[in-house]
């Protein structure tokens, strides 16, 4: 097998929009979304998973996908993992097999490593290994879908604790009022980061007023946007 990544995947596969290699270590729901998002948006994806079926699933979705087990040191250096700068471990199943895989991936010294916790047990097992981006899949969409539900959003991105960017029609006491006037042209408190109005995104300025059809995309303070929003 030869020693670097790229030496894996086939030259022209994505028309010359393919970025660097990145592994992805699990291939169950999360794991398989996580490939195909990445392949759409023109990475190089090696996903590898000891099952079987995950992997004929994924035969020529991926850039390359092979049966392998993640904890198995020899198999993954064969893969040239070890030389990969982002990986992801999306092992959720088994926790000593994502602990042991993240262990792994510590000792190969990945630059960029992400990893599936299945609880707040889960992750702070992961941060102790030294994870930063830990993802919590089902946690993180539950409080999402909340979210949007109790407040009638659009869409709800977490930025991080307490901060949010979030995706409205402009409220009905909107109506007729520039973005100044109603205090989202600031440098504080909740701002509007972009206006959709007639179609088309583009980043608004204080005069711009808001209309019935206007779509906004508001970052700030969780508990302020939506307060915010759920005003009058």
């Amino acid at each position: 097998m030869a020693d670097h990544p790229r030496s894996l995947f086939p030259a022209g596969r994505h028309g010359g929009r393919a970025r660097t290699p990145v592994a992805v270590l699990g291939l169950g729901r999360f794991g398989r979304g996580v490939a195909l998002e990445l392949m759409e948006s023109g990475f190089e994806v090696l996903g590898v998973d000891a099952d079987e079926r995950a992997v004929q699933d994924l035969n020529g979705l991926l850039t390359l996908v092979v049966r392998a087990d993640t904890t198995d040191e020899e198999a993954l250096r064969q893969l040239s993992v070890h030389e990969m700068e982002r990986v992801v471990v999306a092992i959720g199943g088994d926790l000593a097999d994502s602990i042991l895989t993240v262990s792994l991936m510590k000792r190969f010294g990945i630059e960029h490593l992400w990893a599936k916790a299945n609880d707040e047990r889960h992750e702070e097992i992961l941060r102790q290994l030294g994870v930063e981006h830990v993802v919590h899949p089902e946690r993180d969409m539950g409080r999402r879908v909340a979210h949007l539900v109790s407040n009638s959003l659009q869409d709800f991105v977490s930025v991080e604790a307490g901060f949010a960017m979030v995706r409205a029609a402009a409220p009905r006491r909107f109506y007729g009022r520039d973005l100044r006037s109603l205090g989202l042209a600031g440098e504080t408190g909740v701002r509007a980061a972009a206006m959709r109005a007639g179609g088309s995104w583009r980043y608004p300025a204080g005069h711009d007023v808001v209309g019935p059809e206007d779509t906004l995309l508001l970052i700030g303070p969780t508990r302020e946007v939506e307060a915010f929003l759920a005003e009058g």
